[in-house]
């Protein structure tokens, strides 16, 4: 029922999700860019739907509040706390092996404004817990939505970058100001 719902609903706003794009893995990082827009989360949310994709995402904390965080807890919602270091890359990583299946999303510029610098985090706990990345996007200017590439790191984050960087070269954001077609690592 979400399934035909999400698909509806999508349509009606002119998107196209790519089902076959899907791959055949029950843990993973999926990496969606560019992300500029709350809408994005929409879309995603919609488009993780039609996918039959149960998606954890990453949040700041302090939008976990009552009634809103018991809402985003059963959206997937994992609350982070940003303002000083707290081992994320091993908490998830410990998450990954405990679970079945967990499709973590995570947006590389870790903000919808102008960044030039992606974080690199989601490589370290792809790394470190053994999953494949997934390359996923918005592209606002076809209206469409997917999953590209799966890539699993090889330890050279340089190289595994401007591959990342590459696949989402001509990908059109919401608002292509606030998108950093040619980021480097943080």
């Amino acid at each position: 029922m979400k399934k035909t719902i999400s698909r509806f609903l999508l349509r009606l706003m002119g998107w196209k999700i790519r089902e076959e794009s899907v791959p055949d893995i029950r843990k993973a990082v999926i990496l969606v860019a560019p992300h500029t827009s709350n809408k994005d989360f929409l879309l995603g949310r919609l488009a993780f739907n039609v996918l039959d994709i149960k998606a954890a995402f990453l949040i700041k904390k302090e939008v976990f509040f009552f009634p809103l965080g018991m809402l985003l807890r059963k959206m997937g919602g994992i609350p982070v706390t940003r303002n000083r270091k707290s081992n994320l890359v091993d908490q998830l990583s410990r998450q990954f092996e405990q679970s079945k299946e967990l499709m973590l999303v995570v947006t590389p510029e870790g903000t919808r404004s102008y960044v030039r610098r992606w974080k690199r985090g989601f490589y370290y706990i792809a790394q470190k817990a053994n999953v494949p990345i997934v390359l996923s996007y918005i592209d606002y200017a076809r209206k469409e939505g997917g999953m590209g590439k799966v890539m699993y790191p090889s330890g050279d984050v340089e190289k595994d970058f401007a591959a990342i960087v590459g696949f989402y070269q001509g990908i059109t954001p919401r608002y292509p100001e606030d998108f950093c077609a040619e980021p480097v690592l943080r």
